[in-house]
């Protein structure tokens, strides 16, 4: 999907921006939050423009991305927060996501402030999804090529 060239975080992808990159691939990118919610807080993003988890489809190719993006994130917060307490990934689904640009929050908990912890609720299908959930509603039902 092709981006306005006002997304922020394509911005951040295309390093037209100060945001200092944890991890860039050419795929996706990660760094941190602007506004950190646990002890480390760094998103994951498509380098490619996708705007929610509702254009995220069940196909090899979607489900391949989010998988990586795990990956990343794993990594990150296994070489900078080893004394993290436990780990948390997923995505806001619309409408209580903040920037139009699929982005996968990576935590390593604990929540600080501990009150933050509500912004991450998996209360409802609308509120933070899982990323262990959404790959299996985006698993093809076909064997993934690679």
């Amino acid at each position: 999907m092709a981006s306005n060239g006002a997304c922020l975080f394509c911005q951040i992808a295309r390093s037209a921006t100060a945001t200092k990159l944890l991890h860039d691939d050419g795929k996706v990118v990660a760094f941190e939050d602007i506004n950190p919610s646990a002890l480390r807080h760094y998103l994951v993003i498509p380098v490619e423009h996708i705007s929610t988890v509702k254009d995220l489809q069940r196909r090899a190719e979607d489900y391949l991305l989010v998988s990586h993006m795990l990956e990343v994130g794993k990594d990150l917060l296994q070489k900078n927060a080893p004394e993290a307490v436990k780990h948390r990934f997923g995505f806001h689904h619309p409408p209580f996501n903040s920037v139009d640009h699929l982005h996968l929050h990576c935590l390593a908990l604990p929540y600080i402030p501990r009150w933050r912890h509500l912004k991450y609720l998996s209360w409802s299908p609308y509120g933070f999804v899982e990323v262990e959930k959404l790959l299996e509603k985006i698993k093809p039902s076909t064997p993934i090529q690679i």
